[in-house]
């Protein structure tokens, strides 16, 4: 392949609003345009690059019982209004109508489709199990597009489903999905984490995330040297809270003035931060319903409220925080930051942190503004409807394996669930057990983020002068570059070399632009391809430099033993890949 024939655009400046590392260094190399926010091009070496991964994935796929299909991208919504998804999706849906007026979606995910299929396709368990697939473009109207292809409104996507007849064949299917995508992302030489996950919007009653660590990661990996791995909203520690044993001190009203905050309240009364009680009101509601009802949570000073565990607890599709308007309703017009549960009605459910059960004689705030209560009691000055675990856990803290918790920032590459029959229950997907009895398909749905797989490798991999692509996804495997083009013996000799090493089964792109050598080294360097031979004043001896991108290591070799060095060279540059992958893990 001939550079001057390729669309490299590349550029000296990242762009202004580049922020991630990734995202700077592929629009410098000329991988990625920028059409509208949240929607990009793949330029040709990004499509170099995603077809590798996706074959990676169809290999590991296909081994464990994978089959291939497409679906249409753009969906009825009836489906969707059955297991209540068009409604509790959110604004992140793209909804529209076609010309007669009937509901439509472009799908960011797929189980609803599939599951139509096997309904009206499968009749026998002797069918099953099935293990349906698909690489397609998804959708999601991101409201703050950023990132680069971290966070965008369009997205490369392969989705899995699995149906069984049983919940022992959906955990085999699950175990062989696991694999594969281990499989993959080692291929791939990422260092990443599998961690316990919530189900979110996908649903079911189990899932895994794979992260890859990476400093502009947006989830918090929770994790131990022991093995314990979680994303923050899943994560859990233990609970070491002391059982308060005090006398009850007499209800008392207090004067705070401009004090709004844990930290300011405290400083006002005189009391440690963990004393405080901090009070949230939030919004609940559940299949898109139009009046949300209102849930206070209570948290011991500046723990911090984990929303995803009080939706869970209330069943809840959509939370969030109660606006200024629906706290004066109410609360008798209080605001934020002297709310508090004592004389608040029925009509609000009232949550507790396992560590507000603890306290005795606690300070909260009184629903009027620049007021707080000390020596408040659970039960005789106000009611708790439920504690648990609401709180996001913190570094230092015991983990469930009895090692201190650790954080790190991580990008979600992939993500497996067992769905069980969530969907097939609604949807009426059943078949005919040994029994000849009409049973639910069990199912799981599995899927990667083939597009910020991108990123995620950039992250980890990149360096200050461009990308460092790992060998087995790199757009080429060579880079051949004759440093003056107009000097017959340099074009000569990089021609002959390109097609030695392309019969020799490699991938090679060669520089053959009128461009000064300052040029090309620095191309080079940014669009990352894993080995680089120089064509340059020895041409006339037969002797070339070979560059491996990643350690900067070079050779010269004669061009009779090029095909053999670069073999070698290559293999070298897969381990070190590993061995790098090991180190961070």
């Amino acid at each position: 392949m001939k550079q001057s024939r390729m669309l490299i655009p590349t550029l000296r400046k990242a762009p202004s609003d580049a922020e991630a590392l990734s995202h700077k260094m592929m629009v410098r190399a000329g991988y990625i345009y920028q059409v509208s926010a949240g929607l990009w091009a793949y330029l040709p070496l990004a499509q170099r690059v995603i077809d590798k991964i996706e074959n990676l994935i169809r290999q590991e796929v296909n081994k464990a019982g994978g089959v291939e299909t497409t679906m249409p991208g753009l969906l009825p919504a009836d489906p969707w209004k059955k297991t209540r998804r068009f409604y509790t999706y959110g604004d992140n849906l793209f909804r529209l109508k076609d010309r007669r007026k009937r509901d439509m979606l472009l799908g960011p995910t797929h189980e609803e489709t599939y599951t139509q299929i096997i309904r009206d396709t499968v009749k026998s368990y002797k069918k099953l199990p099935l293990l349906l697939y698909q690489i397609q473009d998804k959708f999601r109207d991101e409201d703050r597009p950023r990132y680069g292809l971290l966070r965008t409104k369009e997205f490369i996507m392969y989705d899995g489903y699995s149906f069984t007849i049983d919940r022992a064949g959906l955990d085999k299917e699950y175990d062989a999905q696991a694999k594969a995508y281990r499989a993959i992302f080692d291929k791939m030489g990422l260092n990443y984490k599998v961690i316990y996950a919530d189900s979110g919007t996908i649903g079911g009653t189990g899932s895994q995330e794979f992260s890859a660590p990476a400093p502009i990661g947006e989830d918090t990996i929770v994790y131990t040297d022991g093995g314990y791995a979680a994303n923050l909203e899943k994560a859990t520690s233990k609970f070491t809270g002391k059982q308060q044993v005090a006398e009850e001190q007499e209800l008392t009203k207090k004067a705070t003035p401009g004090a709004h905050s844990v930290d300011e309240a405290a400083e006002s009364l005189g009391l440690d931060a963990s004393q405080i009680v901090k009070s949230m009101l939030y919004m609940a509601s559940k299949d898109g319903e139009d009046k949300p009802e209102p849930v206070m949570v209570l948290m011991r000073g500046n723990d911090e409220v984990n929303e995803t565990k009080v939706a869970n607890e209330v069943d809840a599709d959509d939370l969030r925080l109660a606006s200024d308007d629906e706290i004066a309703k109410l609360l008798n017009g209080a605001h934020a930051g002297s709310l508090g549960p004592v004389g608040v009605g029925e009509n609000v459910t009232i949550l507790a942190d396992n560590y507000v059960k603890v306290l005795v004689n606690m300070a909260m705030g009184a629903n009027e503004d620049g007021y707080h209560y000390v020596n408040a009691n659970i039960d005789r000055d106000f009611r708790v409807d439920k504690f648990g675990d609401f709180r996001n856990v913190q570094e230092g803290e015991i983990a469930p394996d009895g090692m201190p918790i650790k954080f790190t920032n991580g990008i979600e590459i992939g993500h497996i669930f067992k769905l069980g029959t969530l969907y097939s229950q609604i949807l009426g997907a059943q078949v005919l057990n040994d029994q000849g009895r009409a049973t639910d398909v069990v199912m799981g749905c599995y899927g990667i983020g083939v597009s910020r797989l991108l990123s995620a490798v950039v992250e980890q991999n990149a360096d200050e002068n461009g990308l460092v692509w790992p060998t087995s996804i790199a757009p080429f495997d060579i880079h051949v570059i004759p440093v003056n083009v107009k000097k017959d013996e340099q074009m000569s000799l990089a021609t002959s070399i390109t097609e030695e090493l392309e019969k020799a089964g490699y991938d090679v792109l060669i520089d053959d632009r009128k461009e000064r050598a300052g040029v090309k080294f620095a191309d080079s360097d940014l669009i990352g391809i894993p080995l680089r031979v120089t064509v340059g004043k020895k041409a006339s001896d037969g002797i070339v430099e070979l560059k491996l991108r990643r350690t900067g290591e070079t050779i010269e070799v004669k061009k009779e033993e090029i095909v053999n060095t670069v073999g070698i060279l290559l293999k070298q540059a897969a381990n070190d890949e590993q061995s790098k992958q090991s180190s961070n893990e």
